[in-house]
């Protein structure tokens, strides 16, 4: 099968590359070193321009924002060919992906939304959890090149239900992770040492996937490296609070979690990793995990 691949970033470059091992993938990213890259190490071809993209079945779309989706949209829409399937497995707006599909579907392509999780480590290895927002037939289209990069594929609901569904969950990953930081600095002002803080924290009812595979390692070890941008984090989880507005949800802890993220974005810049808010936690109350 032709397949477009089209943004190649932390988690489009791996999941491209599982791709290309059944599928015959041209690729596209707007760093075009990118792509060239890629073509040169995984046998992918590179899209010399991005037009070249609508000459296959399926297009799978990668990038930061539904905005980033709906740009390519615009410039591909009138070349599209009928049939088309487009997989957006972008973190992306329920919304802004209902109203794509739409356009989309006046042209006779059928749009899914296919957000994932499991970091780098699962777009590498080929073991992400998909999540599908789509119609029964998309979903039958879409599922076995899912699951080229994919080891759990759910389909959760009709379109926009995937990234619906990607936005709360990276919410409350962003709360559970925002809790861990303020009560880890309570024990340090205890004078408790993080080592142990952990080790109990992490055979209890505390525990959490911040406890256990996030913090130990930035906050013990002092490693810190850049995993997914607090900037993509902060937009999620202002997706999840327009969710929840809409549909008149009363939601203070995530109203709250927001403010918090966002206050932490613009205390550390756009380019620090999401666990760096627990710098930022620390920070006001004086201390720092150094």
């Amino acid at each position: 099968m032709k397949i477009a691949f089209i943004g190649l970033g932390a988690m489009g470059y791996p999941m491209a590359r599982h791709v290309a091992k059944n599928h015959e993938v041209v690729v596209w990213n707007r760093t075009r070193t990118v792509a060239e890259k890629h073509a040169a190490e995984h046998g992918t071809r590179l899209a010399e321009m991005l037009e070249w993209c609508t000459e296959a079945e399926v297009i799978i779309t990668v990038l930061p924002t539904s905005r980033e989706v709906d740009a390519i949209v615009d410039e591909l829409l009138e070349d599209l060919q009928t049939g088309t399937l487009w997989i957006d497995a972008t973190s992306g707006d329920p919304e802004t992906s209902r109203a794509t599909a739409a356009r989309l579907s006046h042209h006779c392509v059928e749009f899914v939304d296919a957000p994932v999780t499991g970091a780098v480590v699962g777009a590498e290895s080929g073991t992400l959890t998909v999540m599908v927002g789509s119609s029964e037939e998309g979903f039958r289209r879409a599922e076995p090149i899912l699951q080229t990069f994919g080891k759990k594929i759910v389909h959760v609901g009709p379109v926009g239900s995937g990234h619906a569904i990607k936005a709360i969950t990276n919410a409350m990953m962003a709360t559970n992770l925002w809790m861990a930081a303020e009560g880890l600095v309570v024990l340090k002002k205890l004078g408790i040492e993080m080592k142990t803080a952990f080790e109990v924290i992490n055979a209890g009812s505390g525990r959490s996937n911040a406890s256990e595979n996030l913090m130990p390692m930035r906050i013990v070890e002092g490693k810190w490296p850049l995993i997914f941008k607090l900037a993509l984090h902060d937009k999620d989880i202002r997706i999840a609070a327009a969710i929840a507005h809409g549909e008149h949800v009363s939601t203070p802890m995530l109203a709250l979690t927001s403010q918090l993220y966002t206050a932490a974005l613009q205390n550390l810049g756009d380019q620090a990793d999401y666990v760096e808010v627990a710098k930022f936690a620390a920070m006001l109350s004086g201390e720092s995990w150094e």
